[in-house]
């Protein structure tokens, strides 16, 4: 009956357009009045039906009357920090004898990069260090503020003083320029809250707190999510599909933010996010990678613990720890999403029995996908951080096996440093992965050398030191340049052409925990006093 009804509705002909009334009894007219707005009822049902299945990825743009609501921000607060205290620790001196001979090597690798930045690029984002010139994507001074507490780390006290008169001098968040806000929160305001907590120098809080005025635009939560990014000058945010691991990774330093300041905003967003992740609805657990403008995961999206959700499972459980452990419901999140993983996501290679970390292509199909990236490596050591801290156990043998996989990702490459991912699916015998040409680069990560660093204080094994030596000397061989640390384009070549950039999460995060793998005297940052945010940014452990 549909189908012939179908055929009778153009009305380009007058006969058909006679019949079809008729056949119910009504007027031309009154068929009108019923037939379009049904019409369009089943147009609009269909249309919304389509943007539902494909969780459209498109970005919600402001209306004129938004931008102007938007640019009547909160007003910034006195600077009245309450001054939370500091920990009282002495910069190490330049000439220290503590240091043992493989932390001196890698000082000086620091130092290397340091001051080829100084040299070409100084005040800029990042270096380039092929061309000797600069890259400015933030307009931040990025490699400086990310480099704060690493120089204070190592005791270099006279280019720290540099470091910090820049910030103090310089600094500014006037950028006519849409910013993400993931990576000024991680980069930018972690790195000078840790800065300010390791130095106790008021300066830097300073800047924290007209960063966080500065963001506050952004802050405003559409669908109890924050925006993507933000102009900082005129204070337009733009919301839209953003990626589960910005929503749940920019908590910690809000918290800490409000904390140090006693400026109560930033923390109850952090808390207001936070809290909308825990109620939606996920897969035993674990998130799709993108949330979309609605405030709804896109069930579209991949599962996975690599890129675009990587650091919401490591903000679970590092907000735990940062508060105290003092909200059971954080645990909790944390635990499930690891049962989740195990159940769903983890798997052996034939051969020897690898474990690795897969995904999901998305929700409905859960077609799993056997590549494994590197920025996964990451889990083991948040594994075995739950484990110092008092969680499963269990999770340490988990930890051991994926950390043995992120290693060997190094070791069977041609130069001895990892590519972007590897592929698991060749079901072979004869090896456990493969390298996927079209992603064989290696930009300098750090999520091995980060789980090799908790795995050593979770264990004291000294194999975890000794892969850490082999990949500094593989970064030495192939990576060092005259201009610096670039990355290799190629792992899988002999004789590797170089990325021209050198990031600033080499200094921020890859030297820095080299260089902690290798310390003797880990009560200096005792992880009962500190937690690292995911740019390795230290903010300080409260009771509550």
């Amino acid at each position: 009956m549909l189908v012939n009804t179908l055929r009778w509705l153009p009305l380009y002909s007058e006969m058909r357009f006679s019949v079809i009334p008729s056949m119910f009894g009504i007027t031309r007219m009154k068929f009108l009045f019923i037939i379009v707005p049904i019409t369009l009822l089943l147009i609009y049902v269909f249309v919304t039906f389509v943007k539902i299945l494909l969780d459209s990825h498109e970005d919600l743009y402001d209306t004129p009357a938004d931008r102007d609501r938007y640019r009547k921000t909160l007003a910034p607060r006195p600077l009245t920090p309450k001054l939370v205290p500091v920990i009282d620790l002495e910069l190490p001196d330049d000439h220290s004898t503590e240091r043992s001979s493989k932390q001196k090597e890698i000082r000086k690798a620091f130092l290397h990069a340091w001051n080829c930045y100084k040299r070409y690029a100084w005040g800029r984002d990042e270096l380039k260090p092929v061309s000797k010139g600069w890259i400015d994507w933030m307009g931040l001074g990025l490699t400086i503020v990310d480099s704060l507490d690493t120089l204070w780390i190592m005791g270099l006290k006279d280019e720290f003083r540099i470091a910090r008169n820049w910030v103090a001098d310089n600094l500014t968040f006037a950028r006519d320029a849409d910013l993400q806000l993931f990576e000024v929160v991680i980069r930018e305001l972690g790195g000078l809250l840790s800065a300010y907590h390791l130095s106790g120098d008021q300066v830097f809080l300073t800047k924290a707190i007209q960063l966080g005025n500065a963001l506050l635009p952004c802050l405003k939560l559409e669908n109890g999510i924050p925006c993507t990014r933000i102009n900082l000058r005129h204070g337009f945010p733009t919301f839209g599909s953003i990626s589960t691991a910005e929503v749940g990774s920019i908590e910690m330093e809000l918290r800490e933010l409000s904390r140090s300041s006693n400026i109560a905003v930033f923390e109850k967003v952090a808390q207001d996010i936070t809290s909308h992740l825990h109620r939606m609805r996920k897969l035993d657990s674990l998130v799709p990678a993108y949330i979309n403008p609605n405030g709804n995961f896109m069930r579209t999206a991949s599962i996975t613990v690599g890129p675009s959700a990587d650091s919401y499972y490591e903000y679970l459980l590092k907000q735990w720890i940062q508060t105290g452990k003092k909200h059971d419901w954080l645990r909790n999140d944390y635990l499930k999403a690891v049962d989740g993983i195990k159940k769903h996501l983890l798997r052996f290679s034939p051969r020897s029995g690898l474990a690795y970390v897969g995904s999901y292509s998305d929700w409905y199909s859960r077609h799993f996908r056997t590549v494994m990236e590197h920025l996964a490596c990451f889990f083991p050591g948040t594994l075995a951080l739950g484990v110092l801290h008092g969680l499963d156990p269990s999770h340490l043998n988990l930890a051991e096996n994926l950390t043995k996989t992120c290693y060997k990702m190094y070791e069977k490459s041609e130069v001895r440093l990892a590519p972007e991912a590897v592929s698991f699916g060749t079901q072979s015998y004869h090896q456990d992965f493969q390298f996927i040409l079209a992603v064989a680069q290696n930009v300098l990560r750090p999520e091995t050398v980060e789980s090799l660093f908790y795995m050593y204080l979770a264990t004291q094994d000294e194999k975890y030191r000794q892969w850490g030596w082999q990949i500094f000397k593989a970064f030495e061989k192939h990576s060092r340049v005259e201009g610096g640390y670039a990355g290799i384009s190629n792992v899988l070549a002999k004789t590797p052409s170089h990325i021209d950039k050198m990031e600033s999460f080499f200094l921020a995060e890859t030297l820095k925990y080299l260089y902690l793998l290798f310390s003797d005297s880990q009560d200096v940052l005792s992880i009962r006093h500190f937690v690292f945010n995911t740019e390795a940014h230290l903010l300080p452990i409260h009771d509550s």
